[in-house]
């Protein structure tokens, strides 16, 4: 049994079940897929909920929304990692308050991130996301500049370069979807045949995380499927 999807608690049982079939499914052992929950757009109260069944991380699209929920929750010591497309002028506030950054995919932001942290006298994990898609809207290093960033890369040591992250085109043709999946997959194999350490690769949402897994996802951002439709007017 999943639960009751009227509830948080039973869309997260779902929304694991979910993953453990997907891997049964690509004969993968459901250990290697890490579930990173989005609670963009939802409220401080939401989270707290969501955090009191044991959930610590939190995706977010806005440096503005994590102050303010950092700010609420102090109190839970949550972590909090950058989903969304980031602005250089966001690199301070994101140096004191993210865990992790999932959408560095320039060098400016990379030098701007560096700044800010070195100032702090941090570091923190952070994926090179990849645009895969032909969508305008989408935001990403095209995947023939990926050696090269991630050579300039090693001179920020406040940046520990963990793996990539790619949003899929957002289509009904999973073939598609599974080559937007793919293309990262393979970067990441080629980058560590280069000698550089990526173990993660943070692909698939709600419509699509079947098919990430598949494809080799160790990570997927959850965020609908678990806190239930957005309102987008907050």
């Amino acid at each position: 049994m999943t639960g009751d999807l009227t509830t948080l608690a039973g869309r997260l049982a779902a929304v694991r079940a979910g993953i453990d079939a997907a891997c049964h499914e690509a004969g993968r052992d459901p250990a290697e897929v890490t579930l990173l929950p989005v609670s963009k757009t939802f409220a401080p109260e939401v989270v707290a909920e969501a955090a009191s069944l044991g959930l610590r991380r939190f995706g977010e699209n806005k440096v503005q929304e994590i102050q303010l929920k950092a700010a609420a929750l102090a109190a839970e010591r949550l972590e909090w990692v950058v989903i969304g497309h980031l602005q250089t002028n966001k690199a301070k506030a994101v140096a004191a308050l993210a865990s992790e950054v999932q959408s560095l995919d320039r060098l400016d932001l990379a030098v701007a991130l560096d700044k800010a942290l070195q100032a702090q006298g941090r570091g923190i994990d952070v994926l090179v996301q990849l645009k895969t898609s032909h969508e305008d809207s989408k935001s990403g290093l095209a995947p023939d500049d990926l050696m090269g960033f991630l050579g300039e890369l090693r001179a920020f040591s406040s940046l520990r370069v963990r793996g990539l992250m790619t949003i899929a085109e957002h289509s009904d043709d999973e073939a598609v979807v599974r080559a937007n999946f793919r293309t990262v997959y393979q970067c990441r194999n080629r980058a560590r045949d280069a000698g550089f350490e990526l173990t993660r690769l943070s692909m698939g949402m709600s419509g699509d995380y079947a098919l990430a897994i598949a494809e080799g996802s160790t990570e997927v951002r959850i965020g609908s499927s678990i806190f239930g439709a957005r309102n987008y007017k907050h």
